[in-house]
């Protein structure tokens, strides 16, 4: 991680709730800049118990005994409490921040954004990097404006999405680059001397929330595009099949196979040691990774052992 030649008395104000926010807040603390405020969601229900979780950002900030609020909204009649700080970062919060919180801060809010603006606008853009097969990714460091990820952009970093990688593995490394493009950005824009750029709206492609619904398996696509929904639904939703004879299964991996299935989309043509091989409407999918209901993630060869598929077609 690059060290961040800060001014002796910056501060930095912080909005951020998931795990992957919690590199950059560390990135900062680490800078001795002061950290006025932390803003994090409220806490939320998790878990089989559904009991009240607090947020990975507020446990860091509790641990690093820095200031904490909880709004449920922004909007009125909260107010930007205190002294205004000289910048607020912002990364995963989860809440829009209306114009008095944009404001607040001396030189305005800086977002760190999960992919290489304008593609990817929006609440998933690691899934939906992964889902369309793009090559590479990154980190954008956003000045904010009020639209959705439009402002200019001071810096981004790229990085190249694995071929077989998952939206869980790109998450993390993602995380860790935010941290990194976040020290490198942060001289120049505290210093006033960073010149963001504006984006090129024409290029712009969003990226709405993950619902559960798209994890279901549609055995009459490519099986490239079916690989790929796997990886990007990895480690939530999870993709999912259902089978002719009403089971369900999960799909945590597979492999796209090249050649012609020469048999109906969803039809079983190989079953063994290797795995599962379901036709597709292009191609071949084996499925090397799976859960039954109230079972465990087991390999496909497992399952096999256990339960036959004689017979067996899974249906879109």
């Amino acid at each position: 991680m690059p060290s961040a030649s800060l001014h002796a008395d910056a501060r930095i104000a912080f909005a951020g709730t998931p795990g992957f926010a919690v590199p950059a807040l560390k990135a900062i603390v680490a800078t001795r800049a002061a950290v006025p405020l932390v803003l994090t969601q409220p806490d939320r229900p998790a878990g089989r118990g559904r009991r009240l979780t607090a947020s990975p950002v507020k446990e860091l900030a509790g641990e690093l005994g820095l200031p904490l609020a909880q709004p449920a909204t922004l909007r009125e009649p909260a107010e930007p409490p205190g002294d205004r700080p000289d910048l607020m970062v912002v990364i995963a919060y989860g809440l829009l921040l209306p114009r008095k919180w944009l404001d607040w801060p001396r030189l305005g809010c800086i977002n760190l954004h999960a992919s290489l603006l304008p593609r990817w606008r929006g609440a998933a853009p690691i899934q939906r990097a992964v889902l369309a097969g793009d090559g590479e990714t990154g980190i954008s460091v956003m000045q904010m404006d009020a639209g959705l990820d439009t402002g200019p952009v001071h810096l981004t970093r790229a990085t190249p999405i694995g071929l077989r990688e998952t939206a869980g593995a790109l998450h993390d490394r993602l995380a860790a680059l935010a941290a990194d493009a976040l020290l490198e950005a942060l001289p120049a824009v505290l210093a006033g001397t960073s010149h963001p750029e504006p984006q090129r709206d024409a290029l712009a492609t969003l990226a709405p929330k993950i619902t559960k619904a798209e994890a279901l398996l549609d055995w009459r696509e490519p099986a490239v595009q079916l690989e790929r929904r796997v990886r990007a639904f990895e480690p939530w939703p999870i993709a999912e099949t259902r089978s002719s004879d009403g089971r369900r299964l999960r799909v945590f991996e597979a492999a796209a196979l090249p050649g012609e299935p020469g048999e109906p989309a969803g039809k079983i043509v190989a079953a063994g040691r290797d795995g599962i091989d379901v036709a597709t409407g292009d191609g071949v999918l084996r499925l090397l990774k799976i859960q039954p209901p109230s079972g465990r993630v087991m390999d496909a060869a497992a399952y096999l052992a256990a339960h036959s598929l004689a017979g067996v077609t899974f249906v879109a």
